[in-house]
């Protein structure tokens, strides 16, 4: 593949914000919850999907995907350490078994690139023994949105799928996003559903018991205020990378950056040698492991296991 250059970032410090009473806590019903989230997704929708304001949506969305794996591991009982699943994804190797963590963190890696146009990858992400449902529920969530809001759809959609198969977490959140996505036509599925849902939480709501659905939306809520500030905060470190590439004389340094804007992980012995990925452009191992420290010492990326081998670096905080 030929690479294509980075393209430049407006200013990082002009970023659609939060408004203060959209995060302060209050009483809440399903109305306020509503209004608020509208306020919420109105700002996320400018900073994904607006003129370019250089929040790097893939590296977003992949960040998401691992805190939506840590939380689904969480809800569907196995309690797996972020670093853990982190770890059995990307270190690896090609051909081998990534086990139960590296395989939820890829469900969510795939959902990051679903096509949003049509069915078939989500159908084929759940299952066959959800999929013949899913276009329904979809549907049904779509229905919900335009009747009482984004996150109402949501929260119908996880308490279907749920009613269905008390033990589809996954699914549930999944096709939750997708409404979501689908309602604010982005791109791209920011898995935000799963971040703040518990157990309890979900099974509650498949049993539709009183204050389950707010407790859920309000869920849905936090984590979309939690993306805006991620969102925010990327920016700023995507416009500290690009400011020290001059810097970097290493041969492919542009496109070897342009993996740290779209990866929230890089792993340089297979990720940037023998060539960078998503590129023609060779490196070797070595120049890879220079090249990754270099980043350290200029402050704009980090090693991410704290181990002397098998290392995993990504942007810094």
């Amino acid at each position: 593949m030929t690479h294509h250059p980075l393209a430049i970032l407006n200013d990082p410090n002009n970023l659609p914000q939060l408004p203060g009473w959209v995060t302060r806590e209050r009483a809440e019903t399903l109305a306020t919850v509503a209004f608020r989230s509208g306020a919420a997704l109105t700002v996320l929708d400018q900073l994904i999907s607006g003129p370019g304001p250089g929040v790097p949506t893939r590296l977003l969305a992949n960040g998401l995907a691992l805190g939506a794996a840590t939380a689904t591991s969480k809800l569907e009982g196995r309690m797996a350490r972020e670093p853990d699943i982190r770890d059995a994804y990307h270190l690896t190797p090609p051909g081998e078994v990534r086990g139960p963590d590296g395989d939820l963190l890829a469900f969510w890696r795939d959902a990051v690139r679903l096509r949003m146009g049509a069915t078939g990858g989500i159908v084929e992400l759940v299952g066959p023994h959800l999929g013949g449902a899913v276009d329904g529920w979809l549907d049904a969530g779509r229905d919900r949105v335009r009747s009482d809001g984004p996150l109402a759809g949501c929260t119908a959609v996880l308490r279907d799928v749920l009613a269905a198969d008390d033990r589809a977490e996954r699914a549930a959140c999944l096709l939750s996003d997708v409404v979501l996505a689908r309602a604010l036509n982005w791109k791209t599925v920011l898995p935000v559903s799963a971040q703040h849902l518990s157990k309890a939480m979900l099974r509650s709501l498949a049993a539709e018991e009183q204050g389950a659905g707010l407790a859920v939306q309000r869920g849905v809520l936090a984590s979309i205020e939690d993306t805006i500030r991620r969102a925010g905060v990327l920016a700023r470190r995507a416009a500290a990378l690009r400011h020290v590439i001059p810097k970097l004389r290493a041969k492919g340094s542009e496109a070897a950056a342009d993996l740290f804007l779209t990866e929230d992980a890089v792993a340089p012995a297979s990720m940037l040698s023998p060539r960078i990925r998503g590129t023609s452009i060779p490196m070797t191992d070595r120049a890879a492991r220079r090249f990754c420290d270099r980043l350290v010492e200029l402050g704009v990326a980090q090693e991410l296991t704290g181990r002397s081998t098998f290392r995993l670096y990504g942007i810094a905080p």
